[in-house]
């Protein structure tokens, strides 16, 4: 199989040596996506801006994709403060529906641009 790199003005570009997102085969594997305003590449203010504006650069890419966030089968939550998660979970909520992808949310020491979320997903197409 081979991969196709997926690409769009709609998210924030990659800020080092990697793709918003690849293909392979039927599914979509994105970068982790911060909460970047793409339009000026500074980090939304606050947890849950911050949540909002990641999500919504996650659905610029799948549907730069030709997919969505309804073929999210997992994601990965990065936090820089886990008591952050109430907050980031409520955001997540309205994002998704059942039956809702799988997740892992951890805690990290230190995200790009001292970013408060980051958030990856896999996709099916």
């Amino acid at each position: 199989m081979t991969k196709q790199v997926i690409s769009t003005t709609a998210a924030p570009g990659a800020i080092g040596p990697y793709s918003q997102a690849v293909q392979v085969g039927e599914h979509v594997f994105t970068s982790g996506q911060l909460g970047l305003i793409p339009e000026t590449g500074e980090l939304a203010k606050g947890i849950q801006e911050q949540t909002t504006q990641a999500l919504r650069n996650v659905s610029a890419i799948l549907e730069a994709a030709g997919t969505g966030l309804d073929k999210v089968v997992k994601t990965t939550v990065f936090l820089q403060d886990m008591n952050d998660f109430a907050k980031v979970n409520e955001i997540y909520g309205s994002f998704f529906a059942e039956p809702y992808p799988a997740r892992s949310a951890v805690q990290v020491a230190r995200l790009p641009k001292d970013g408060l979320v980051e958030i990856e997903v896999i996709a099916l197409k």
